[in-house]
């Protein structure tokens, strides 16, 4: 007896979701099955996974982009999980090396932090800058922080402690099981402790099979011009960056 065709296994070619999986009587094909089981620990691998904090500094370093290590109160990968609050604020040690740095008030800080996949920020915080950092000049830059143990409202408190007007954060995303390793961005204009979601602008799903980085980075910089021309951020900056500039842009992710 021929196997049937199945009429959408030609829109797997335009998603990575799991369609069309076939079946053997009432179950799961078997390397269906054993796709799935792979996707899954991949997925739990990247949320305990710890950030390689030097070597994310010395990849800043070769390129002499400054940069200083900060953590949250998260004393654990552990306690991260567990306590969402505390990966939220910087730990006292942290607090300090930010007011004895002296930095100079800047337009803009931009933030490294795992959040809840490490390897997405190993993977693609290097090359996203790259593509970013020379659409902002012009604007002063205060040195990159790598937190580790770090949530998004994180970058509210270095944002405010080093006197920027924007804070940007990039953050590994909770991991799918098609997309393990997608890194998130963050945009808050006047970042300070206690803001809350509807202050910030998201830029999501970057990775490899999602948004590219050129894409991305071209949206940043317009929500960097307007935050700073409008003065806000978050629900109130509408995003009326043209999507369609890009649209022959291929993926270099």
């Amino acid at each position: 007896m021929s196997e049937v065709s199945n009429p959408w296994e030609k829109l797997k070619d335009f998603t990575d979701a799991r369609i069309a999986l076939g079946r053997t009587g009432g179950s799961l094909k078997t390397q269906e099955l054993l796709a799935f089981r792979k996707d899954h620990a991949l997925a739990k691998d990247a949320v305990w996974a710890d950030l390689d904090v030097t070597a994310l500094q010395k990849q800043l370093d070769d390129l002499q982009i400054p940069s200083m290590l900060l953590s949250s109160q998260a004393e654990s990968r552990e306690i991260y999980i567990k306590r969402p609050d505390l990966g939220r604020k910087l730990s006292e040690h942290s607090i300090a090396k930010i007011q004895n740095s002296k930095t100079q008030a800047s337009d803009i800080s931009i933030i490294l932090a795992d959040g809840l996949s490490a390897n997405a920020i190993s993977l693609h915080a290097i090359p996203f800058l790259q593509e970013f950092l020379p659409k902002i000049k012009g604007h002063s830059i205060a040195p990159i922080s790598i937190v580790s143990q770090g949530r998004v409202a994180i970058s509210d408190e270095i944002g405010e402690g080093l006197s920027s007007k924007i804070s940007i954060i990039l953050i590994g995303e909770r991991p799918g099981l098609s997309s393990p390793y997608s890194m998130g961005i963050y945009l808050t204009y006047n970042p300070k402790a206690g803001n809350t979601d509807e202050k910030r602008n998201c830029i999501s799903n970057i990775r490899t099979g999602g948004l590219p980085y050129a894409y991305a980075a071209e949206k940043l910089a317009f929500l960097c011009s307007e935050a700073l021309r409008l003065k806000l951020s978050g629900v109130h900056l509408k995003d009326t960056f043209d999507h369609h500039s890009l649209k022959n842009e291929s993926g270099k992710n």
